[in-house]
């Protein structure tokens, strides 16, 4: 059996009491016994009594002084950039130690990281961080601790950055970032030909988004330009991407008819690298393009999309219809050109696949909606023309010609806009069914952005469509979380048994996974040198660029103080528990001085003839 635990503050006060109340007794039997004539008056008594308990709580708190409030063991950090004044004068408990980034700060403590720093202050439950922030590597030990983070101002330039390592050549890639203090100022993109090609006026916010198109696959090197309000340039960052080569969809295109849009349409997927099979009708049977194909599911299953008119959609079968319903389930695309008054029939067949319609017995004259972008950017989209038609780059830009669609219009369900125009009315609409998606078109007369000058809008609208309906294609999955910066670390996934990366000087660094980070098979990789290098796993590559330590500082310091900010903010239950550690005995001295005055007091009072009857 455990025996009770031993209160010794519980017994000193029970012993003071007892005295206290033995001493009052007494007090009282002397006064009670005493002659009348020698009895003390009233208040004399009332003092007396009140100085025993008051003795005796003084001498308690003497002997069990009160505990103050616990205050956790607090270590301050000075990372990159701290200075004195934000360390501040020391409080009790703290304890001081610099990271290798900070700069000299006197004969305070240095540490090589973090951890180490823990190591070295055992009692620590608090950090308070000042300065740009923890490095990656000093992120792992903060964790669990109760965090402040006292952060310096971010430098004027970029200070984020969301950008694809991997895009599609020939499709177009978003951008956006955020520049800090620059008020009136503008955020431009500047392709590997050093040609602006998008351009933005920065917001109050600084928030910025940017697009592009690569042209060609391979490793392209583009620029991110920061201008202030006078137009002068603030930063370059250099934007590295890798442009993969898309594997040509496959596209049946079936027509009731010739006309110039199939036959331009034909002219862009041949010239944009697409497998394309193409079956016009003439009527009589007779039919032009290539080699017929019939409509089932083997043949269905060698394509990524079809397109068809109206007339060629109301010629199938009922078996031919069924077997591409069923391709539609299985992940096949297709896209339905209305050109023409649809009949009660082909309405009914497009409620079953999804499409609430109405009107199309007329048309009507729309212009495309088209992103704002400065003269220079649209020049470069517009690229330099042929050999036959060259185009010069000063040229005035062509006018966006009026184009025709059907007024069909298509009724809000479960349908997604895939092409307005310029006043936000659907010129194409797509719904998903099973795997695939089924699209709605009823432009009918895209070809005259071609005559008029803007194949680069044809281009990207089709294009667009296509990546849009089109049969999913199959992507890397290699995946790098973190900023690459040399001698700074990053996490690689998604590999295989014999993972390794090339570096720019040629030499091949196995990659080891990380048992901890189960199925999603991560390895750590610190690169030790800039510039590109390529992720391999099995069959499968990915190029990144590692940028030098002091590319892009704008970058790095607001990188470090969101991952920074974001560990202080999580660490809210973790400071409510280092708030409440256990007290410790306060200072004895003053108690044991009032005791001393007030015993002697009393002592004084007890011999004294005052308050005595004559």
């Amino acid at each position: 059996m455990t025996a009770p635990a031993f209160n010794l503050p519980l017994l000193v006060a029970a012993l003071l009491a007892i005295t206290a109340v033995v001493a009052s007794a007494r007090l009282l039997r002397r006064q009670w016994r005493a002659q009348p004539a020698q009895r003390s008056r009233g208040w004399r008594i009332v003092l007396l009594l009140l100085a025993q308990p008051v003795c005796a709580t003084l001498l308690y708190f003497a002997l069990v002084p009160p505990s103050l409030p616990g205050e956790a063991g607090t270590l301050v950090v000075a990372t990159a950039g701290a200075t004195t004044e934000q360390l501040g004068a020391g409080r009790g408990g703290e304890a001081f130690v610099a990271l290798p980034e900070a700069p000299p700060l006197g004969d305070v403590e240095r540490a090589p990281d973090l951890a180490t720093a823990l190591r070295q202050h055992p009692g620590t439950q608090r950090v308070r961080i000042v300065g740009a922030g923890l490095e990656a590597r000093d992120r792992d030990a903060a964790r669990g601790l109760a965090l402040e983070f006292s952060a310096l101002p971010l430098p004027r330039g970029l200070v984020e950055l969301q950008a694809p390592r991997l895009v599609v050549a020939g499709a177009d890639f978003v951008v956006g970032g955020r520049a800090n203090d620059l008020p009136g100022g503008s955020a431009e993109l500047i392709d590997p030909g050093r040609r602006r090609v998008d351009r933005i006026a920065l917001p109050a916010d600084g928030r910025f988004t940017l697009t592009a198109s690569p042209r060609v696959a391979g490793t392209a090197g583009y620029i991110i330009r920061l201008r202030d309000a006078r137009q002068a340039i603030v930063e370059d960052v250099d934007l590295p991407l890798q442009a993969a080569a898309a594997t040509p969809p496959r596209v049946l295109l079936m027509a009731g008819a010739p006309g110039p849009e199939v036959e331009y349409l034909r002219r862009w997927a041949r010239d944009a690298g697409l497998t394309l099979q193409t079956q016009v009708s003439v009527g009589g049977g007779m039919q032009l393009g290539d080699a017929p194909v019939a409509i089932n599911a083997p043949n269905l299953g060698r394509f990524d999309l079809v397109i068809l008119d109206e007339r060629a959609w109301s010629a199938l079968g009922d078996s031919q219809r069924a077997a591409l319903n069923d391709a539609i389930n299985t992940g096949l695309g297709v896209l339905l050109r209305v050109t023409a008054t649809p009949s009660p029939a082909e309405r009914r067949r497009l409620q079953a696949l999804g499409f609430a319609v109405a009107g199309g017995s007329d048309s009507a004259t729309v212009k495309l909606a088209t992103p704002a972008r400065d003269e220079d950017a649209t020049r470069a989209r517009i690229g330099p023309g042929t050999p036959d038609a060259p185009r010069l780059h000063d040229a005035a830009l062509p006018d966006l010609p009026a184009l025709t669609r059907r007024d069909l219009r298509i009724q809000p369900s479960d349908a997604v806009p895939l092409l307005r125009d310029d006043a936000g009315g659907w010129l194409a609409a797509w719904r998903a069914q099973g795997r695939g998606r089924v699209a709605l078109w009823t432009l009918t007369d895209s070809y005259r952005l071609v005559l008029a000058g803007r194949d680069d809008l044809h281009g990207e609208m089709w294009s667009s469509a296509l990546a849009t309906i089109g049969r999913a294609q199959a992507r890397s999955e290699l995946e790098i979380e973190g900023e690459p910066r040399q001698h700074g670390r990053i996490a690689l996934c998604a590999l295989g048994a014999g993972a390794n990366v090339r570096t720019p000087s040629g030499d091949t660094v196995a990659l080891l996974r990380d048992p901890s980070t189960g199925s999603r098979n991560c390895a750590a990789f610190w690169p030790r040198h800039s510039g590109w290098h390529q992720l391999r796993s099995g069959e499968q590559s990915l190029s990144f660029f590692v940028r030098a330590p002091a590319a892009a500082p704008g970058l790095r310091a607001g990188e470090m103080r969101d991952a920074t900010a974001r560990l202080a903010a999580g660490s809210a239950v973790n400071v409510a528990a280092a708030v409440s550690v256990p007290g410790h005995p306060g200072e004895r001295w003053p108690w044991w001085l009032a005791w001393l005055l007030a015993s002697a007091a009393t002592w004084w009072q007890e011999r004294s003839r005052f308050g005595r009857r004559a």
